[in-house]
């Protein structure tokens, strides 16, 4: 099975990138998680999981309270 696309680790909207990098230091520097800027090979499975973990985690509880005050960014059917 070929795949042009090589890795899955692209912003769908690629101006998005540089906040998203922000969000990931953000959240490791709360979590205590050592990232760099660059290499990270020397970070646990565990360590980098609970960055992507605890993202993903924040972007939920913000939509839902978007959501909740009736800012949601889906449209009704």
């Amino acid at each position: 099975m070929s795949n042009t696309n090589s890795s899955s680790n692209r912003a769908v909207v690629p101006e998005a990138k540089g906040a998203l990098d922000r969000f990931k230091f953000e959240v490791a520097s709360e979590l205590g998680v050592p990232l760099s800027d660059g290499y990270n090979g020397n970070l646990t499975s565990k360590q980098n999981g609970s960055v992507g973990g605890y993202m993903v985690k924040k972007m939920i509880e913000a939509q839902e309270r978007q959501m909740s005050q009736g800012q949601g960014g889906m449209s009704q059917m």
